[in-house]
């Protein structure tokens, strides 16, 4: 969700020595190899905390490694709860799609449909713009994360952000692209998912996404904070973020106003759940056939080497053979990545700050996605 930026001069020296490690007596014979990558997270990166779920189908493992908090150390709660970030998107795509299924959406309908004189900018024609291209990040339209000063964090940490206001903060800068005539990220995309899901429902998207997917995917650990509500629920790590870019100051980010997120980013969850979503998700559990098959159609996306882009859902390869369907998120706090292959191998994995907070943000990056990858493959 967020964009990674500065330099971090806050040290957590001692502690990352420490390293507070458990696994699940059943883990898969990769479980070794995992446990590796959860402790090279915390001692060679530098994330205060690291926590996996890995399973096959058949054996189950729940491992962690680090101290919930930098100032002591802290057992990390095995499968916590964290602040799942895009993941989100997947949940609001898979909502989209269940109305198009109902015949309710038409996927390459414009959102002038639904979304009638909303929609409106310097080179922005609604007309032009499908729901299609909203879900896969092919609109054109500004990025409204980039436009509320996420850079002076701790300035909006506890700062309520209504959804016309992330509105307002995109449409004011021009369009950054015909529609469908390339890919770039765009939250802005999912804000307006969420506006559609409410009008053609009319009721929250936050009732839509609990109902619709949340409990049809059987998630206990998952759920979208109410109005007002910054803490996380459940047992969980703290999060820690950059508070000011220009100064590279830490701060802990675990309470924050998540409103700036909405439909695009807002749910908590824990590594289970999020690996067990993508799991259901592809046995076609949440949606019907055809409309699981329009969220597999990929376009390219230069986020990692390989990875490419469905609505709402992205496939990355693997160092063993074939790919992995998921997401992944950033927000203040936390990273998550993971997700299940089509034989049913299912990874969640988190860590507790995003890369560039206490280390180097391509080198973190880089190093979350080949734990994955080891957690899938070894």
């Amino acid at each position: 969700m967020t964009v990674r930026k500065g330099v971090v001069v806050l040290t957590v020296a001692g502690l990352m020595g420490a390293a507070s490690t458990t696994a699940a007596d059943a883990a898969p014979a990769r479980g070794t190899e995992l446990q590796k990558g959860l402790d090279s997270l915390v001692r060679q990166e530098k994330f205060p905390a690291a926590l996996a779920y890995v399973t096959d189908g058949r054996r189950t493992a729940s491992l962690v490694a680090g101290s919930s908090r930098i100032d002591r150390q802290v057992p990390v709660p095995r499968d916590g709860t964290v602040r799942a970030g895009s993941n989100t998107k997947t949940f609001t795509a898979v909502a989209v799609l269940q109305l198009v299924a109902e015949g309710k959406v038409e996927l390459d309908a414009p959102i002038e449909k639904y979304l009638p004189g909303i929609v409106r900018g310097e080179g922005i024609d609604a007309t032009k713009i499908t729901v299609r291209h909203l879900l896969q990040h092919t609109s054109g339209l500004p990025n409204y994360t980039e436009y509320l000063g996420l850079e002076n964090f701790e300035q909006v940490q506890h700062r309520y952000v209504p959804n016309h206001e992330l509105l307002a903060a995109a449409l004011s800068h021009p369009a950054k692209f015909a529609p469908g005539t390339k890919w770039e990220y765009s939250n802005t995309g999912y804000l307006l998912a969420g506006m559609l899901i409410e009008k053609v429902t009319g009721r929250p998207v936050q009732e839509q996404i609990t109902e619709r997917v949340i409990k049809k995917a059987g998630l206990k650990h998952t759920y979208w904070p109410q109005v007002g509500d910054q803490t996380i629920q459940g047992r969980h790590p703290r999060g820690y973020a950059i508070g000011n870019a220009a100064t590279g100051k830490v701060i802990d980010a675990t309470e924050l106003d998540p409103s700036w997120g909405g439909a695009a980013g807002q749910l908590i969850s824990t590594p289970s759940d999020l690996g067990e979503f993508f799991r259901v998700l592809l046995e076609g559990r949440l949606l019907p056939a055809a409309q699981l098959a329009e969220m597999r159609k990929t376009v390219d996306a230069p986020l990692f080497p390989g990875t490419k882009y469905g609505l709402g859902l992205m496939s990355n390869p693997l160092s063993c053979g074939g790919v992995y369907w998921g997401h992944g998120g950033d927000i203040h706090g936390f990273e998550t990545r993971g997700g299940a292959t089509e034989d049913g191998r299912t990874v969640g994995l988190a860590v507790t700050a995003m890369p560039g907070t206490f280390g180097d943000v391509e080198k973190g990056g880089k190093a979350v996605m080949a734990t994955v990858d080891t957690a899938f493959c070894k």
